[in-house]
């Protein structure tokens, strides 16, 4: 044993843990939140209120709660796995009854303190349950038909509630993650071949369904994809967010215009400009370099993960070290191809970045569990 080692073993428990924290990941994490801040800062002209103030109260909130899910044994987040998604689960089904409304949808609880949207609660406890669903079930069995359908209907039944909201960007979110998993795990190829051909089939039947009585989609989501298709076709209606979008991003450049200098942002062009659309903002006051020097501590941060899942010893950590980084992976990834009009507008954060609240301390959870992980492997 090393004398570093040596050392490390002779302090007491509770500090030994903050020790065998995985501080560059925590460092990166809030790296990305006071880019975050700083953005919010600019959309609001140089003002910390509406919402600059609030995100840093709330990701101190968030970092606190990363540290103590930190602390709490591995071993404890396996065996409450079952129950999280189905206190999700509830949640999903109680915000039909009371969930308040915002712009069109019924995705929230108003608990007083926060407004919680169940949705981003599913993402992590999906994950969870997921990795200790594969970590108690025999690897042989991972392919066989009744253990690969029993996965697919937990996905199922959140992913039908979240469309009920309407919420169709977080429904894809679910998907993609639970298929992910379910890849990470092991299953067969040939499953996965058979959902790609399903989905085609579905996206056909989506659009051959536009108008009938049976139309699977509302309206608003049709005009979003006829939007992303070709914006121009309706530039002061449905396209005017992405044709907004793009003219920010293309403004920026290289370098952008300067900090507070956006005009599409600060002359109110920009709609969602804090939320959904705020990566254009940076895109335009910090240019190309900005943008992708964000992509980079996105990446990085998706390194660590990798990384420590690689190291773990157990097969839940692992799962749900690469379930969330798979997460976190598709916010961001899906976000910026909205924004950039590589696909769809669905209504997807950006982590850390944009203002909320339910996705930022959930999410913080998530990587908590990650750090409960790292810290708790045997060394």
């Amino acid at each position: 044993m090393s004398y570093l080692e040596y050392s490390v073993k002779s302090v007491p428990t509770g500090l030994r843990k903050v020790l065998y924290l995985n501080w560059p990941l925590a460092v990166l994490l809030a790296a990305v939140a006071c880019v975050g801040f700083l953005m919010l800062y600019s959309v609001a002209g140089g003002s910390r209120t509406p919402w600059m103030d609030p995100q840093m109260k709330r990701f101190g909130v968030g970092f606190a709660a990363m540290l103590i899910a930190a602390m709490v044994p591995i071993w404890f987040w396996r065996n409450i796995a079952g129950l999280a998604y189905a206190v999700s689960l509830a949640l999903l089904v109680a915000v039909e009854f009371f969930g308040s409304v915002g712009m069109g949808a019924q995705r929230w609880i108003d608990l007083g303190f926060i407004r919680l949207q169940p949705s981003e609660l599913m993402k992590i406890t999906l994950v969870m349950l997921l990795a200790a669903y594969y970590d108690w079930l025999p690897l042989h069995k991972t392919s066989r038909p009744i253990w690969v359908l029993i996965p697919v209907a937990l996905i199922l039944i959140p992913v039908y509630l979240v469309l009920k909201q309407p919420d169709l960007g977080t429904s894809i979110l679910l998907i993609t993650a639970g298929g992910g998993m379910m890849f990470l795990a092991g299953v067969h190829w040939a499953y996965f071949t058979a959902v790609i051909a399903a989905g085609i089939g579905l996206v056909t039947a989506v659009f051959k369904s536009r108008g009938t009585d049976w139309q699977l989609l509302a309206d608003y989501q049709f005009r979003r994809i006829d939007t992303f298709l070709d914006p121009s076709s309706d530039p002061l209606g449905a396209g005017y967010h992405i044709t907004q979008s793009k003219i920010a991003l293309g403004s920026g450049g290289w370098t952008g215009r300067g900090f507070m200098q956006g005009t599409q942002s600060r002359l109110n062009f920009l709609p969602e400009k804090h939320t959904d659309f705020i990566f254009t903002t940076l895109a335009e006051e910090f240019g190309f370099i900005g943008a992708i020097s964000l992509l980079g501590l996105y990446a990085l941060i998706i390194v660590f993960c990798v990384s420590t899942a690689m190291t773990n010893r157990d097969r839940f950590s692992s799962l749900l070290t690469l379930g969330i980084a798979a997460t976190f992976f598709l916010f961001f990834a899906v976000n910026m191809s909205m924004v950039m009009g590589l696909a769809p507008v669905v209504g997807v954060p950006l982590p850390l970045v944009s203002y909320g609240g339910s996705a930022m301390l959930i999410l913080m959870i998530g990587f908590g569990m990650v750090q409960s992980a790292h810290v708790h492997k045997p060394r």
